[in-house]
């Protein structure tokens, strides 16, 4: 497993986008170009027909995706060379209906055989993982990122810090994706608070970070930070790989 490394604030960016989304086989290109332009670690989405809390524009990626044909037998297929082209850490992103259906521990054998370092579910609930899935994830080396929401309270942060193995995800707020982060002071008090958990685990922060501002606000909270939306959005141009460079210096130069 990749670990995305706890070194004070690093700034390291990653990035989310939907499996085939724009084209079915532009996956792998997509995490390709990514890595060469300076993403640190990347977040593909498997597509589900309900995506509940994710805005407009990822909604719609996820619709195109379906319909372009993709499945998670497709996904994997793509991925068995992922490791030949792209070196970072790598983590699937998606809910739990398409999992359960596909099989956990089949799920987590096919990760583990492509080279995917852990999977982002945020609708399986911290319980069923303790006492169904854990050791699944475990044996084949896959790590099960938790989401930190503002009303996690600290007992249940300090648990998730515990259980992790990778990183935490933090939800900038309780909106869906593609809402722009505003860190006002209540947002700040929030990220501060987690900051001053001196957590073992690194945090990056999702939902909202779409600019070099946005950026290097989240970032200075914590090890890293997510961009979804505004990258799916530079998916829809028809020079889009060429494209990526620019995008991901504009967020780190």
């Amino acid at each position: 497993m990749r670990k995305i490394e706890k070194k004070g604030d690093q700034g390291l960016l990653s990035i989310y986008y939907t499996a085939g989304y724009p084209t079915l086989d532009s996956t792998v290109a997509i995490a390709k170009k990514l890595e060469e332009s300076g993403a640190d670690f990347l977040e593909i989405g498997f597509p589900y027909s309900d995506p509940v809390a994710d805005g407009p524009t990822i909604q719609h990626s996820s619709e195109i995706s379906l319909k372009n044909g993709m499945t998670v037998e497709i996904l994997f297929e793509q991925l068995k060379d992922l490791r030949k082209h792209v070196s970072i850490p790598v983590y699937l992103m998606g809910y739990v209906n398409p999992l359960l259906q596909y099989g956990v521990e089949r799920f987590c054998k096919a990760c583990k055989s492509v080279g995917v370092d852990g999977i982002i579910v945020p609708d399986l609930p911290m319980y069923e993982y303790e006492e169904l899935y854990k050791d699944i994830f475990e044996q084949n080396d896959v790590a099960n990122i938790f989401i930190v929401t503002p009303q996690t309270s600290e007992d249940r942060i300090r648990k998730i810090d515990n259980l992790s193995n990778s990183f935490i995800y933090l939800l900038s707020s309780n909106a869906t994706t593609g809402t722009e982060l505003n860190v006002g002071d209540k947002t700040a008090a929030y990220f501060q608070r987690i900051k001053d958990l001196n957590l073992k685990s690194p945090i990056a922060i999702g939902f909202g970070i779409s600019s070099k501002e946005s950026f290097e606000q989240a970032v200075s909270y914590a090890t890293g930070a997510i961009i979804g939306t505004a990258f799916v959005k530079l998916l829809t141009k028809d020079n889009y790989l060429d494209e990526i460079p620019h995008f991901i210096e504009s967020i780190k130069a």
